[in-house]
């Protein structure tokens, strides 16, 4: 019973160690990439062809592609991402979104995060 009792702390102490160790690398690796600031101005303009497919108010009039007024930014910048480097494929995102930088793939993701998802109203950009 003791040589089992003492497996068990010794699992939680490692997991423990474990645990500390991914968190640290995250944090640094978090602090060693700049972090992009979002350029909604940009994303507008850089837009202009998205708009042919998901609309220029962000809401699709093509059942197949998805409306992109007012979703999370975070999710977007994951999708371009994803198909920027072939994780997701997509006859008519991937050629897109190869073309695309990190700056880019921020300012139109902050683009259309600030949509009304209505697609009543564009933003502001101009402000």
């Amino acid at each position: 019973m003791k040589l089992q009792l003492d497996y068990v702390k010794s699992s939680k102490h490692l997991l423990v160690k474990i645990a500390a160790l991914a968190s640290l690398l995250m944090s640094v690796s978090a602090c060693g990439e700049p972090s992009l600031v979002p350029n909604i101005v940009q994303g507008e303009r850089k837009a202009a062809i998205c708009g042919q497919c998901h609309g220029k108010n962000g809401i699709s009039i093509i059942p197949i592609y998805p409306n992109l007024a007012g979703q999370k930014q975070a999710y977007m910048e994951l999708q371009l991402q994803a198909f920027r480097s072939g994780q997701r494929i997509n006859a008519a995102m991937s050629p897109h979104a190869k073309r695309l930088s990190d700056q880019d793939i921020v300012d139109l993701s902050a683009f259309y995060a600030n949509m009304d998802p209505s697609g009543k109203k564009v933003p502001n950009s101009s402000k």
